[in-house]
């Protein structure tokens, strides 16, 4: 397949962005800055000519036709996995399911191995940084079974405060947290958290969203046990998510949805389940988007996840940087304020200007940023605000791109000046 044209040891943002056919596309009649990254990432050519080339050239049904489409969709499909299972180090591709996005894939981990493991007392650790698709799971779970919700709570330089983590886990069966906040960009020590969660007796999950598309990831060397995350947030298509976990783990729990595709035999007394992963990957699946999902992975890889990463930690270096020269105490950033500690998610106020209407005069300027409590309303509150501005960076940012927001800026308070 194409790759991007990008060395592994250089990143080219403009070569980059020219494969990305929607950001050479004005809007209101200014060349586009997508800065939402963070709600989902825009597609390559790449992704599109893979999908594209699958309808015209492939489109069967998988794994249930002896016809030549079928097992080549089927292989296509195949090859995805084991492309996905490798991108995270998972050691087998069966432990890879594919669902129809993140939060799915969440709901999954609670329906299925929360209904089987958890009962009235049991604990589970969450944290206020949280996505609300690992809270609300978990609160439905809770007002079922009777579970018991803890949350790790904020420090003041913006980072997870675990000084307390070990009591936190007494006597919980699972703690769930994300890698890297979608507010405020907050990198989370998972690593310490699963050894701890160990040492209690209890399992990791990750809510991986942030951070599967934005640096190396490697479920093996962070000894978690499952993992969540999106192929919309990488550069992939939206309709796919992915749930990893321990094999082990998928044998032991029941199947999420009941259907065609999961099971190995029905009879008017029972069934039996297929296999890992076809146990938890009922009826159709998403075939085009799983490809497509394939082809974000190549595209990533081929740019090198080690090089994004540097990219985006100069780049937010920047970001913050310019925005206080330029805007210095009208602009409140959220967060940690150390590149290194952080994503390229940025959630910020200005001076008082609601993030709605901020959103839409930046618009007007073709920059593209989010406005609302982007789905993390119990870390609105520890922030004290009820919704926030957000700039996300991504792989076809530059320093221009941020130029131009600080730009918009200054015309935004000269709207609002009155």
């Amino acid at each position: 397949m194409n790759v991007p044209a990008v060395a592994p040891d250089s990143f080219d943002v403009a070569a980059i962005k020219a494969d990305f056919p929607i950001l050479n596309k004005p809007i209101n009649d200014r060349p586009l800055v997508f800065l939402d990254s963070a709600s989902t990432s825009q597609k390559p050519t790449q992704v599109l000519d893979v999908m594209r080339d699958y309808y015209e050239s492939t489109n069967a049904n998988v794994h249930r036709g002896a016809y030549f489409l079928s097992d080549k969709a089927s292989r296509a499909m195949e090859g995805a996995r084991k492309k996905v299972a490798r991108f995270i180090g998972a050691t087998d591709s069966d432990e890879v399911i594919f669902t129809k996005n993140a939060t799915e894939s969440m709901n999954l981990i609670a329906a299925s191995w929360g209904r089987a493991n958890l009962n009235q007392g049991d604990v589970v650790v969450l944290s206020v940084i949280e996505h609300h698709a690992n809270i609300v799971p978990w609160h439905m779970l809770a007002a079922e079974r009777g579970i018991e919700l803890r949350f790790i709570g904020l420090g003041d330089d913006g980072l997870l405060d675990l000084s307390n983590l070990d009591e936190l886990l007494e006597g919980a069966k699972l703690a769930s947290v994300t890698a890297m906040g979608n507010v405020t960009g907050a990198i989370v020590p998972v690593e310490r958290i699963a050894k701890a969660a160990h040492a209690a007796g209890a399992l990791c999950a990750v809510d991986a969203c942030q951070m599967v598309p934005h640096m190396s990831t490697n479920v093996a060397e962070l000894d978690i046990d499952f993992a969540a995350f999106s192929g919309h947030k990488m550069c992939g298509p939206t309709g796919i998510g992915v749930l990893w976990a321990r094999k082990e783990i998928l044998e032991a729990m029941p199947p999420f949805l009941g259907g065609g595709g999961m099971i190995a035999n029905v009879t008017v007394d029972g069934f039996t389940t297929a296999d890992v992963p076809h146990k938890f990957e009922a009826g159709t699946p998403a075939i085009a988007e799983i490809i497509g999902l394939g082809a974000a992975v190549d595209y990533l890889t081929a740019i090198g996840m080690d090089n994004i990463r540097r990219h985006e930690v100069e780049l937010s270096a920047y970001f913050m940087r310019a925005m206080n020269e330029a805007h210095g105490d009208d602009v409140i950033i959220h967060g940690p304020s150390e590149p290194a500690q952080r994503g390229g998610v940025f959630s910020f106020a200005y001076k008082d200007v609601h993030p709605h209407d901020l959103s839409q005069v930046l618009d007007e300027h073709g920059v593209n940023v989010r406005a609302g409590h982007h789905c993390a309303k119990p870390l609105m509150k520890e922030l004290g605000v009820g919704a926030t501005a957000r700039a996300s960076l991504y792989i076809y940012n530059d320093e221009s791109d941020v130029d131009r927001l600080v730009e918009a800026l200054s015309d935004a308070s000269d709207l609002f000046s009155f």
